[in-house]
């Protein structure tokens, strides 16, 4: 076969062949995904910003209840912060849920204000849910971009999935297929290689939506010949229009054959088109350079517990896993690394019971954090212990870190096994 050639793959003949391909695939290998259900831009926004940093089996029952417990833009915007933080529970990254629900506000103000003005035509549309009435989600590539927490990549995901334009998009998945393709060895993150895949991608999508164009002309001329084809053109996958499905191919080859380590080249479409696999370099790419070192950090949680109630505490603004909830707990970072002369110290008051508990261990970005936590009873409650008293059915309802909200869990179980 004829060797592919690192980046001046960028001519337009190669990238003809690319799409196509790439096309036929999806529409035969799509997932059945429950936002590929809809052309909702609200739905399609809310999974994009859920599946940032986060695997898909483990977004769709977030992202099912969620549609259910706030299935507009309008619901979104005016649900308190506790509920859609607890929606939000266990998926992390907490900034997301707080910026989109932002984003919500944003859109419902800026239509409100429009509205005011006299132009009520434009403020309001129907959903694709029965009797619900939201508000529109902006379809311009800049409008989209401006709202909290939308950048280049989310944006031109929705405009393409849920409006069919031609706008790129560059995630980790994409980045490893073009990479690849196309024998990028140059680092990504650097600013001449990530236009460069920006480039790629756009061009890519831009083929997509001539074939859209050229598919309308010559349905006009022959329509029946179209409606019986099984060509890319009329593929169920393409329905929505060959941008939508351009951009969800790059991703879902990204997902499930052209993966990190062990690829599997062997089924995969554009094998013949990739420079990687002609030169036996796939674990090569992408260059993603050292990863930064990791740093260890030791936590010391209290479970406190009295007359049934336990003793937690909301971590405030501005901070990793801001509005949540937690037990008391300090990082142990002194001389003193015992924990009840830490608890005695921090919070003044001398326990009846203190025993250990369970150890927690989980990571956030570059940390891999121990937390070790030990179930107090108390003599007498101190006033230096800041926080609310609640009872677990009271917790249940709170929205907890995940590491406090398997402490909730186990203790919570052991006052049940008690009993």
């Amino acid at each position: 076969m004829a060797q592919p050639t690192p980046h001046s793959a960028l001519c337009t003949p190669h990238l003809k062949r690319l799409v196509p391909l790439l096309l036929d695939w999806f529409a035969a290998n799509a997932r059945d995904l429950p936002w590929r259900r809809t052309r909702d831009p609200y739905a399609i926004w809310v999974s994009e910003i859920m599946l940032q940093q986060t695997q898909v089996k483990t977004v769709i029952p977030f992202w099912n209840r969620w549609m259910r417990e706030l299935p507009t833009i309008e619901a979104a915007a005016k649900a308190p912060s506790a509920k859609i933080h607890k929606l939000w529970e266990g998926l992390g990254y907490y900034t997301r849920v707080r910026n989109l629900q932002k984003a919500a506000q944003q859109i419902v103000a800026q239509q409100i204000s429009r509205r005011r003005r006299g132009d009520e035509s434009q403020t309001k549309t129907k959903s694709e849910t029965p009797h619900v009435v939201s508000y529109k989600f902006p379809e311009k590539f800049d409008y989209v971009l401006a709202l909290p927490g939308i950048g280049r990549y989310t944006a031109g995901a929705i405009c393409s999935i849920a409006f069919n334009q031609p706008t790129p998009i560059l995630d980790g998945n994409v980045i490893r297929v073009l990479t690849r393709i196309f024998g990028i060895a140059e680092n990504p993150k650097e600013k001449k290689t990530n236009a460069l895949l920006w480039q790629l991608a756009e061009e890519l999508v831009m083929h997509a939506a001539r074939l859209d164009s050229s598919c309308s002309s010559r349905r006009k001329k022959a329509h029946s010949k179209f409606r019986t084809s099984q060509s890319l053109l009329t593929s169920a996958a393409t329905i929505k229009g060959s941008c939508s499905a351009l951009n969800q191919s790059l991703m879902e080859l990204g997902a499930l054959v052209c993966t990190p380590s062990n690829p599997q080249c062997q089924i995969c479409p554009v094998k013949k088109l990739c420079v990687a696999f002609a030169e036996n370099r796939t674990e090569e790419l992408p260059n993603l350079g050292k990863r930064e070192a990791t740093t260890a950090r030791r936590f010391i949680a209290f479970v406190v517990e009295k007359s049934g109630r336990f003793l937690i505490r909301q971590r405030p603004t501005g901070v990793v896993n801001a509005h949540l909830w937690e037990f008391p707990n300090v990082e142990a970072t002194g001389v003193n690394s015992n924990p009840k002369e830490i608890f005695e110290s921090e919070f003044g008051s001398a326990p009846k019971d203190f025993m250990p508990l369970v150890t927690v261990k989980h990571s956030i970005t570059r940390y891999r954090i121990t937390l070790e936590a030990f179930a107090v009873r108390l003599k007498k409650v101190n006033t230096k212990m800041d926080g609310v008293w609640k009872t677990p059915a009271q917790m249940q309802r709170l929205a907890f870190a995940s590491a406090h909200k398997r402490l909730a869990s186990i203790a919570t179980n052991r006052i049940l096994s008690d009993r």
